[in-house]
């Protein structure tokens, strides 16, 4: 078995452990500040990721540093908005509306290298949008704020898959990791002092098992894998791996903390999984019509 092959089987694995942090997350943050468990969750991947590559550690240099700490701007963004999201919304609506990634990376691969994607990613787009209001426009016509944060949360993460692809291209990418966490530790923190005064150290068992949770499974575990991953698929086809997130979000909704699905929920998650699918339906009239008008989007992404 190769070794893209062996990425996509531990990608899906990761798949689940996000799908089932959605719950989690929300369980363990019911009544405390997001940032509080983000940082623990950062702080929890570092010290796991630093053990699991020290032999990494011991080659750092400016270069992998500065890398991983540029990459945890943009995942900073993507993960701390969703999980404000969560705490807004419920666990199954955000993980339906985390997926739209899939179809927001070539958009945003489109507005950075002005090359306009394939006609089945602006339908794919489409489906998502309808999906989207389902999901989110309320009576009154009024969207959630969770809803706008985990949308903005996605778009945050797909930024970071599509600097992660060029940095893959760059640098040693698995050397990036731990930096990278460490960066978003020391954020996370600083948002800790600046926002909240609640204690530091909740007595709360779900609070802790939450952040053994999601530092070892969906954080240290996940993103590791989709950095190293990298190097052999592309941030798109990574993104489509996570078409199955939703799939686990809102069982582990279901099955951990009661969520209904309510039928507004289960067409909009539809509406949503099909863009989701079209964005990477191979049609060959897709480019027998339109190869010529609208090429793939293939940044040149090993240039510095």
């Amino acid at each position: 078995m190769g070794k893209k092959n062996i990425f996509l089987i531990l990608l899906v694995i990761g798949t689940a452990f996000w799908g089932i942090s959605f719950s989690v997350t929300k369980l363990s943050i019911s009544n405390h500040a997001p940032q509080l468990f983000l940082f623990y969750r950062f702080i929890g991947a570092t010290l796991v990721l630093t053990v699991v590559f020290r032999k990494k550690m011991k080659q750092l240099n400016y270069k992998s540093v500065l890398s991983g700490a540029l990459l945890a701007i943009p995942l900073m963004l993507g993960i701390g908005l969703q999980t404000l999201g969560i705490k807004l919304t419920s666990a199954s609506q955000a993980a339906f509306l985390a997926g739209t990634t899939v179809v927001i990376v070539p958009l945003l691969k489109m507005a950075l290298y002005k090359k306009v994607p394939h006609l089945k990613i602006w339908i794919a787009a489409g489906l998502s949008l309808i999906g989207l209001f389902i999901i989110s426009v309320k009576n009154g016509f009024s969207i959630n704020a969770g809803d706008l944060f985990t949308i903005g949360g996605a778009i945050g993460f797909a930024y970071y898959l599509i600097r992660v692809e060029a940095e893959s291209a760059r640098v040693d990418i698995v050397a990036t990791i731990v930096p990278m966490f460490a960066t978003c530790a020391l954020l996370t923190f600083a948002a800790v002092i600046w926002s909240t005064e609640e204690s530091l150290l909740p007595a709360d068992n779900t609070f802790w098992l939450g952040v053994i949770f999601c530092s070892l499974f969906s954080t240290a575990y996940m993103y590791s894998v989709s950095n190293m991953a990298q190097k052999y698929i592309s941030a798109e086809r990574v993104a489509v791996i996570y078409l199955l997130e939703p799939i686990f979000g809102a069982l582990a909704a279901a099955y951990l903390i009661g969520e209904i699905m309510t039928w507004q929920l289960l067409i909009g998650g539809l509406f949503i999984f099909a863009g989701m699918g079209v964005s990477e339906f191979r049609l060959k009239a897709f480019s027998n019509v339109f190869g010529k008008v609208a090429k793939p989007v293939t940044p040149h992404l090993n240039k510095p």
